[in-house]
């Protein structure tokens, strides 16, 4: 007798369902681990980048630059935290003055931090109306570090002089401040600003020259002064403070 085939009326073996909300609970945990150990690098190197500084015992004579984005600083806190002595800011190009420095100098003084000041130079302005405006907020002290005179851009001024005039002018700004301040200053060209006008071979003076956590390779002679952190938290100032190391053969005095 013939059979007949049976027709099954089901729908074959069930599919296994996808799970998808755990595969994205998965996923999410993953990348979330991901992004935790991110994050925590991030930080970690923000810390490490707050504390750093070069070796004391390769670099006994370390210190700070300071300004009036400082606040109210704390010269014995300052002090406490190892700074030698500090560089303040005083004046930019013909009319600027840090509101701080008067505060900052007689404070760093009172707690027995050697200081010296700061004159940001300004390419807009004639060299002798910065001096002028260096030696009226200035005074002249035995104890005080030589001045220092930062040399970058500043989108303030768009002006490009010729290296021939920006050394003319730079030395004529010198000599007049260093007159008032009765000892040769220090020159602090960024790394932008001397690849354009190589102020250290065309100015006899010694060299502070600026590069986070690596010893600067720029400059016409070695530097004396060097700005190894400009990202340093320390007690005693708000906000960050750069930190500077003196070669041990360099004299900045």
């Amino acid at each position: 007798m013939a059979t007949r085939a049976i027709k099954s009326g089901g729908k074959g073996p069930a599919r296994p369902k996808r799970d998808w909300r755990g595969a994205l609970l998965r996923l999410l945990k993953r990348t979330g681990a991901a992004l935790l150990l991110i994050l925590l690098g991030v930080g970690l190197a923000l810390w490490w980048a707050a504390r750093w500084a070069p070796a004391r015992d390769q670099y006994p004579w370390q210190g700070v630059t300071i300004d009036a984005s400082n606040g109210s600083v704390q010269w014995g806190s300052i002090k406490a935290a190892g700074a030698d002595f500090a560089y303040i800011a005083a004046t930019g190009g013909a009319d600027r003055a840090d509101p701080m420095f008067a505060r900052n100098i007689k404070g760093a003084a009172a707690a027995g931090v050697q200081f010296g000041p700061i004159h940001r130079y300004d390419l807009c302005r004639l060299a002798t109306d910065q001096a002028a405006n260096f030696i009226r907020h200035v005074p002249r002290r035995a104890d005080a570090l030589p001045a220092a005179v930062w040399l970058d851009y500043d989108d303030r001024c768009p002006d490009r002089p010729t290296r021939a005039l920006l050394l003319s002018e730079l030395a004529t700004f010198l000599a007049q401040i260093e007159a008032h301040m009765g000892k040769p200053s220090l020159v602090a060209p960024s790394p932008a600003f001397e690849a354009d006008y190589r102020v250290t071979s065309g100015i006899a003076r010694t060299a502070w020259l600026r590069r986070d956590f690596f010893a600067p390779d720029y400059g016409a002679h070695p530097w004396a002064m060097w700005q190894a952190n400009d990202y340093m938290r320390i007690a005693g100032a708000d906000g960050t403070v750069g930190w500077n190391v003196v070669r041990p053969d360099g004299d900045i005095q």
